[in-house]
């Protein structure tokens, strides 16, 4: 699984796409990196954890030359992986619904 980030990358993910800058916006606006694209790249992070898992599953189930225990550990890395971005998107969900709830 050469190549694959470990999950301690997710903390300091960057941006995959540049948002337009603006002057009033978190200092990580202003190195182009905006909201939409640091979870994109958190996404594509997690979607490389998981098919790197299931290629060393599937590797492991051929009769491959795979280890055992690294094989369960990049089932792991990617199932806390998964698990992190489902509670990062149900944050989001709730905090849409506390702004929609809000009367202006």
């Amino acid at each position: 699984m050469s190549g694959v980030t470990g999950l301690g990358s997710l903390g300091s993910i960057g941006g995959i796409g540049s948002l337009p800058k603006s002057p009033g916006l978190a200092p990580d606006a202003e190195s182009g990196e905006g909201f939409g694209g640091v979870l994109k790249n958190a996404l594509a992070q997690v979607n490389q954890l998981s098919g790197g898992a299931e290629q060393q599953v599937g590797n492991l189930l051929q009769g491959g030359n795979a280890d055992m225990s690294s094989v369960m550990i990049a089932v792991e890395k990617a199932d806390v992986a998964f698990q992190l971005m489902m509670q990062v998107r149900n944050k989001i969900v709730n905090a849409y619904q506390d702004i929609e709830k809000m009367q202006f």
